[in-house]
């Protein structure tokens, strides 16, 4: 029987833990961080900081906090209670104990928190590059993306390339949400997807060990349409930084091109095709009004 155990962090020493936690990602220095004393605000005045603990061990954790979609400066902007969103930060697993559902826990532990508070949207930002955040964000979870930002924290070079961001909008009331909470997401494979004559936008040409990225030639007139990354982007990093760079400015364009279009990301899938193991977003052209910003 798994032992960890999920709960919210209220005390100064768990804090502390959730802290130092962090610096096995983000190092030392202080202005990576998020201090003691921001997580006992956010803890304690309507955000949360969730957990997972083994025994005493804190292995993962995520915070979140309330906020409002809006542009107070802009002459139309409603007011902040009609767009009520929680922004979702810091999820991290130790990585001795990824493929534990600790991540999956966490998140539902944290849409328990959004349906407490009567807020529908819960939201976060990811690396598009990322292979298993894809899984569990969209896969798993049922998020889907509908937003891309280029060096979306104004980094200067040559860290801005690594500053690019998926927006992950998860709907918690929604029937797709629901379903994952269930365990019911999507099973479909690479596989059916070609079955309906899905397109693949940008397919990476395979040359030595690593898909090379290969130019976009138009934006499909396709219901899907599917998305090549490479499948382990932090391994191709640390062997061709290079190579990785392209894919980034690579996607940097295809996902800019696809969403101005109209498409959302709705799925993600991981197969074996052309003899390796491949990775890909699923975008859809028509989907469900209800996750498109107004």
């Amino acid at each position: 029987m798994d032992e960890i155990r999920i709960e919210r962090l209220m005390q100064r020493e768990q804090h502390d833990q959730a802290v130092d936690l962090q610096k096995i990602y983000w190092g030392d220095d202080a202005g990576n961080l998020v201090p003691r004393h921001m997580l006992h605000s956010i803890a304690h005045y309507g955000g949360h900081v969730i957990g997972a603990y083994d025994g005493p061990q804190l292995v993962g954790f995520v915070m979140g906090f309330i906020g409002a979609d809006i542009d107070i400066d802009h002459h139309a902007a409603r007011p902040a209670m009609a767009n009520l969103l929680i922004m979702s930060k810091r999820m991290l697993v130790l990585p001795q104990f990824r493929g534990r559902n600790i991540g999956f826990r966490l998140k539902m532990a944290q849409r328990d928190i959004a349906l407490k508070q009567a807020i529908r949207l819960v939201t976060w930002t990811v690396d598009p590059m990322l292979s298993a955040n894809a899984h569990l964000n969209i896969r798993k979870l049922g998020g889907v993306i509908q937003r891309f930002s280029a060096n979306y924290f104004g980094l200067d070079e040559p860290d801005s390339l690594r500053a690019d961001r998926l927006f992950v909008d998860w709907w918690v009331t929604h029937r797709r949400v629901k379903e994952r909470a269930r365990g019911k997401g999507s099973k479909l494979t690479l596989k059916q997807y070609f079955d309906v004559n899905t397109p693949i936008v940008n397919r990476g040409e395979t040359k030595g060990p690593w898909p090379q990225p290969r130019p976009m030639t138009g934006v499909p007139n396709s219901t899907f349409a599917l998305v090549e990354i490479p499948a382990d982007f932090r391994q191709l990093e640390a062997s061709e930084r290079g190579l990785a760079d392209a894919w980034r400015y690579h996607i940097r364009d295809v996902f800019s091109r696809m969403f101005a279009a109209g498409y959302i990301v709705t799925d993600f899938v991981s197969d074996h095709y052309d003899g390796s193991r491949r990775s890909f977003y699923l975008l859809s052209h028509h989907f469900d009004d209800n996750y498109r910003k107004n």
